[in-house]
């Protein structure tokens, strides 16, 4: 393992007994966690995107802010919903967010999951085209891949003849360019079959507690074999350079009575299989009990053996102190048996 972040939801609920009752607290706490984090040693701070819901929405602002206020951690999200952006304007405020934190945005995006509301890209102004008027994941990808062609850096655009102020020669490109930005974008990837089709795209690869599969054998063989043929399918491309894998758990060590009563029954978790709208899925369980029975559990996890970096998921309405408190106990008394630092 060589590299442990946090990764939140963002949720915030009006509620007495939430730690996060509106969005400016949802924002605000973000930042301070990121800056606890990076003051903990840990390496990323990560954010979930979802659109018409009282959770995080836009990140570039959050991403900017996070970027300022530190100097080491890793920001990025995980993942935004590319049926919903502006490729170029997603690579303007991606490269600005990226050059404000010193090159360490880790810009996770993918086709989405199931929405709040009933097709809402298209209130973004967003319809899918193609023959027969195309799919929105279909829409996703071709998103996705103007949005990787600007990141490039080349030039495009036909330059006015008299232009307001002095250009550069030839075409121009989206502005401001963040140079590696290109090879630090993830894929969310909820099966072995998009998973190689990251690999294709030069992409590295983000995969969740959840997969939109299941073919019977436990949640991490599953998602190892993923993380094995994506592997394979990038040395296939031959890229030239080596991607990043990231798995996101949900892992509680039992070091108090806060935690015992937060997450004591959360021992007996175990893999789930459900439906989402798009089939079959097989969900991973929580991991919660004392750090050495942690640790045990985790070595056995074939995926999270796999992957460089692994993803804490963090319940963000119990506040800053106390996912902090999450996040340093992991990091003191888990990470140094499966190898971090």
């Amino acid at each position: 393992m060589k590299n442990i972040g946090f990764l939140s939801f963002g949720h915030w609920t009006p509620h007495p007994q939430s730690g996060t009752r509106s969005a400016s607290d949802a924002l605000l706490q973000s930042i301070d966690l990121a800056v606890a984090a990076e003051e903990l040693g840990a390496d990323g701070a990560y954010f979930r995107v979802h659109h018409f819901a009282r959770q995080l929405a836009s990140p570039f602002p959050l991403l900017a802010a996070i970027g300022a206020r530190t100097s080491r951690i890793e920001i990025g999200t995980g993942v935004i919903d590319m049926r919903y952006e502006n490729p170029l304007y997603m690579a303007e405020d991606a490269g600005a967010a990226d050059l404000i934190s010193g090159g360490r945005l880790q810009l996770g995006i993918s086709r989405g999951s199931p929405e709040q509301v009933i097709e809402g890209y298209r209130h973004f102004g967003h319809e899918p085209s193609g023959p027969g008027g195309g799919s929105d994941a279909d829409m996703a990808r071709e998103h996705t891949a103007r949005f990787l062609e600007v990141l490039e850096g080349e030039g495009f655009a036909e330059p006015n003849p008299r232009p307001m102020f002095p250009n550069p020669p030839g075409l121009l490109r989206i502005e401001p360019h963040s140079e590696g930005l290109r090879r630090r974008i993830w894929w969310g990837a909820g099966s072995r079959a998009t998973a190689e089709w990251t690999a294709a795209q030069g992409m590295n690869l983000m995969s969740s507690t959840l997969l939109t599969e299941d073919t019977g054998v436990p949640f991490h063989r599953l998602q190892a074999e993923q993380i094995q043929r994506f592997r394979d399918a990038w040395a296939e491309a031959g890229h030239g350079h080596e991607p990043r894998v990231s798995v996101s758990r949900s892992i509680f060590p039992i070091t108090d009575q806060r935690d015992r009563q937060y997450f004591g029954m959360e021992v007996y978790s175990e893999d789930q299989v459900g439906r989402l709208d798009t089939g079959p899925a097989r969900f991973g369980k929580t991991y919660a009990g004392e750090p050495d029975e942690l640790v045990e559990d985790l070595r056995a996890d074939e995926a999270v053996q796999a992957a460089d970096t692994l993803l804490l998921t963090v319940p963000n309405q119990l506040g800053v102190d106390y996912n902090a408190h999450v996040i340093e106990n992991v990091l003191r008394h888990v990470a140094p048996a499966l190898g971090w630092r």
